[in-house]
C-alpha cells in the first residue's frame, strides 16, 4: 500500500502541474487578446467542485474539480467540452473568442501545448544543470550482454560486447539501443576481445525486442549479491553481500539474468499448478553458491521462494560493477544541451507511435496505471522530475493531434479558417466535438481497461 500511494501521490503532483500550466497557457492568451474566461479548473467538476472561488471584480471562477482526468479554461464564445451551446446561440460580443480574429484564436489554442513543451525543456534543462548527465557507456562493459535466441539467430552470442551500429556508437543502455539496432543494417561488437560486425535488416520490430520474454538483449550483470532483504528466503538460509550464485536446480547460472530467465520458467510450473502441493513444488528449488569473502566456500540449499518467485536479494547495478561517465552543465550550458535531449525525447515518442497501429501495440497502451509505474517506489525528486518533464512532451504532443476536442482539432479548423478565409459552422464544430470527446472517452477506457487486463496477466 505505501508503495501505490508513493506512486500515486507522484503522479497526481505530475499532472497537476501539468494541467495547470497547460491551462495557464490559454488563460495567458485569453487575456492578452481580452477573451474573458468564464471558469478554470484543475481537474473536471461534473456536477460540483472540490473547491472554487471567484475574486471580486473577476469574470473568472477558479476551482478544483473531483474527476481527475484533466482540467479546461472555459473562455467565452468558443465550443469546447462544455458544449454550452446557449451561449452560442446569444448575440456575439466584443470579449468573446468567436469575435476575435483567427490568428489571436489560433495563439490562445497552442497556448497550452507551447507552455507544455516549454516547460518540458526548461525541466530538462535544469535537471543536466543540477544532477547533470551520468551514465555507463555501452561500450564499457566489458562483460557484454545477454540475448535472447531471437538475437542469436541473427548471429548475436553472449559476451559480446556492443559498440555500434551504422547510425553511430552506443551511448547508453535505453530504449535507444534497441531503437538502433532494430533500424540498423550493421552492428559493430567486440567478441572475445577482437572487434566485427553483424549483419541486419533494417527493419525489425522494436516493440516485440523490448517486450520479448527474456528480452531481446540485457546488459551480462553477474550473479553477486548486492544486499539482501529482510525477512527474504535468501535471509532465512543465510546468503550475504558478495555471495555468488553459481547454479539453480542443477543448470549452472553465469549471471543475474540467467538466474532471473531460470526462476522464470519456474513460473510456468506454478502457473498451471492445481493443488498446494503443485504450488510448493514449483516454489521449492536449489540453490549452489560460494562466498568470495571466503577461499573454496561452496554450498547447496535447498529454498521455498516467495510466492511470486523471488529469492529476495538485490544484485550489482551497473554503476557499482563500471565506472560512470559525468557531464557536468553550468547554468547556461545546460538550456542547449536541455532542448537537445528534450527533442531527442520527443522525436523518439514520435517514431515509436507507429507501433500503436499494431495488435501487439495497441495492448501496450496504459493508462493512469501505467503512467503510475513510471515513478518510482521510493520518492526520488531527480526520476519524478525527469517523469514530469516526459509527460509534459506527451501531453504537447497528443494535445496537438488534429483530433477534434483536442487543442489540434480547433487548430485545424482555425487553419482552415485562415486559408479558405470561411469558418465551420457552428452545428459542424458542435458535432465534432461530440465525435471527438467520444474517441478521447473510447480510447481511455481501453487504455485503463489494459492496465486491468495487464495486471489480472491476460495481456
Amino acid at each position: 500500500m505505501e508503495i501505490f500511494l508513493i506512486k500515486a501521490l507522484q503522479l497526481v503532483m505530475a499532472l497537476s502541474l501539468l494541467v495547470l500550466l497547460h491551462e495557464g497557457g490559454h488563460f495567458l492568451f485569453a487575456r492578452l487578446f481580452g477573451i474573458r474566461v468564464e471558469k478554470f479548473y484543475i481537474f473536471f467538476d461534473y456536477k460540483f467542485s472540490l473547491f472554487k472561488f471567484k475574486p471580486k471584480n473577476s469574470y473568472t471562477e477558479y476551482g478544483i474539480g473531483w474527476i481527475p482526468l484533466g482540467g479546461y479554461c472555459k473562455i467565452s464564445g468558443m465550443i469546447d467540452e462544455s458544449f454550452d451551446t446557449d451561449q452560442m446561440k446569444q448575440p456575439a460580443q466584443p470579449w468573446e473568442f468567436r469575435t476575435k480574429p483567427a490568428w489571436q484564436r489560433l495563439l490562445v489554442m497552442i497556448g497550452g501545448v507551447l507552455v507544455n513543451f516549454l516547460l518540458a525543456l526548461f525541466i530538462y534543462s535544469m535537471i543536466l544543470f543540477y544532477w547533470g548527465e551520468s551514465y555507463v557507456p555501452v561500450k564499457d562493459m566489458t562483460m557484454g550482454m545477454k540475448f535472447n535466441q531471437e538475437a542469436k539467430s541473427y548471429g548475436f552470442k553472449d559476451g559480446d560486447v556492443l559498440v555500434g551500429t551504422d547510425k553511430g556508437t552506443f551511448k547508453e543502455f535505453s530504449a535507444n539501443l534497441y531503437r538502433d539496432i532494430s533500424e540498423a543494417h550493421r552492428v559493430d561488437i567486440i567478441r572475445d576481445g577482437k572487434p566485427m560486425s553483424i549483419e541486419l535488416s533494417g527493419d525489425l520490430n522494436m516493440l516485440g525486442m523490448i517486450k520479448a520474454d527474456p528480452a531481446f538483449v540485457r546488459p551480462l550483470i553477474p550473479a553477486v549479491i548486492d544486499s539482501v532483504l529482510d525477512d527474504s528466503p535468501a535471509a532465512k538460509i543465510g546468503l550475504v553481500k558478495g555471495d555468488r550464485i553459481l547454479a539453480l536446480n542443477g543448470r549452472s547460472v553465469d549471471s543475474f539474468t540467467e538466474f532471473t530467465d531460470l526462476l522464470a520458467h519456474r513460473a510456468d510450473l506454478l502457473a498451471t499448478a492445481t493443488t498446494g502441493a503443485d504450488s510448493l513444488k514449483a516454489r521449492n528449488v536449489t540453490i549452489v553458491y560460494e562466498r568470495t569473502a571466503i577461499a573454496s566456500y561452496k554450498d547447496t540449499v535447498d529454498v521455498l521462494l516467495t510466492s511470486d518467485l523471488k529469492l529476495g536479494f538485490m544484485p550489482q547495478s551497473l554503476a557499482s560493477i563500471y565506472k560512470p561517465v559525468t557531464i557536468e552543465y553550468g547554468f547556461w550550458e545546460s538550456f542547449p544541451a536541455g532542448i537537445k535531449y528534450g527533442w531527442s525525447v520527443l522525436a523518439s515518442y514520435v517514431d515509436d507511435l507507429k507501433y500503436v497501429f499494431s495488435a501487439e501495440g495497441a495492448k501496450s497502451v496504459g493508462g493512469f496505471g501505467a503512467i503510475g509505474n513510471l515513478f518510482p517506489a521510493t520518492w526520488d525528486w531527480h526520476i519524478f522530475w525527469q517523469m514530469t518533464a516526459f509527460l509534459s512532451i506527451i501531453l504537447a504532443f497528443m494535445n496537438i493531434l488534429p483530433i477534434p476536442a483536442l487543442d489540434g482539432g480547433h487548430v485545424l479548423f482555425l487553419l482552415y479558417e485562415i486559408i479558405t478565409r470561411r469558418k465551420p459552422s457552428e452545428d459542424f464544430m458542435i458535432k465534432a466535438e461530440y465525435i471527438g470527446f467520444g474517441l478521447l472517452i473510447l480510447l481511455l477506457v481501453m487504455a485503463n481497461l489494459n492496465d486491468v487486463l495487464r495486471a489480472l496477466g491476460l495481456i
